[in-house]
């Protein structure tokens, strides 16, 4: 028992600090890539234009897992964020789709432009409710409501889903691809992330 409870703590946690780290600016510098090389606290990454980074971890760091997850895990009620393409129709076409842990709930909440294809946009939102959705859900056209209005969204069969889990620092290794959503440009040409995702089991975070 005393086991069980100190893992729900702990997963409580990570979700609290997860949720307080995500970062929705602007105009953040992200990074996608590959990690090449580990020195200490630095990653010295492949970024996706085939540029070399160096991101540098504080001792506080967040590390988190993505892994993958289906469509039937999406539930009217779900909260979830989705990269999509705007369709003729107002309609959101989409790219990858992350399930938020339910004590992320309302994180970034809203639509706006994204940067993993030229147009892309991001919406986080809650999906509406079941007498909405239900349907809705099983035939993978989701309608989403934010706080200042709601999309449809129509999720392709081959949309990557995925889900968040807590990571350790060690599973970060050469070849190990990675996501960070907001890095900060030090003075010597470095990035400095709080936070950064990684896909598991050899997964490419979509996001």
């Amino acid at each position: 028992m005393h086991k069980v409870i100190g893992r729900v703590a702990i997963v409580g946690g990570f979700a609290l600090v997860l949720a307080a780290s995500m970062t929705w600016a602007n105009d953040p510098t992200r990074v996608r890539g590959t990690i090449e090389d580990v020195k200490g606290q630095t990653l010295v990454v492949k970024s996706r234009d085939g540029s070399d980074v160096k991101v540098t971890l504080p001792d506080n760091a967040l590390v988190v897992g993505i892994v993958n997850a289906s469509i039937s895990d999406i539930k009217p009620g779900s909260f979830i964020g989705v990269t999509g393409m705007p369709q003729p129709d107002g309609s959101q076409k989409a790219v990858e789709l992350h399930i938020f842990p339910e004590s992320m709930r309302g994180t970034g909440e809203g639509h706006r432009p994204w940067d993993l294809r030229p147009q892309s946009t991001m919406t986080n939102a809650n999906v509406a409710n079941v007498e909405q959705t239900v349907s809705q859900v099983s035939g993978r056209t989701l309608t989403v409501k934010y706080k200042d209005g709601e999309k449809k969204i129509v999720v392709p069969p081959d949309a990557p889903i995925v889900s968040y889990v807590p990571g350790d620092k060690s599973e970060l290794k050469p070849g190990v691809k990675i996501f960070v959503a907001a890095a900060e440009p030090q003075p010597d040409g470095t990035l400095k992330a709080s936070r950064v995702s990684f896909g598991k089991n050899g997964l490419t975070p979509p996001m």
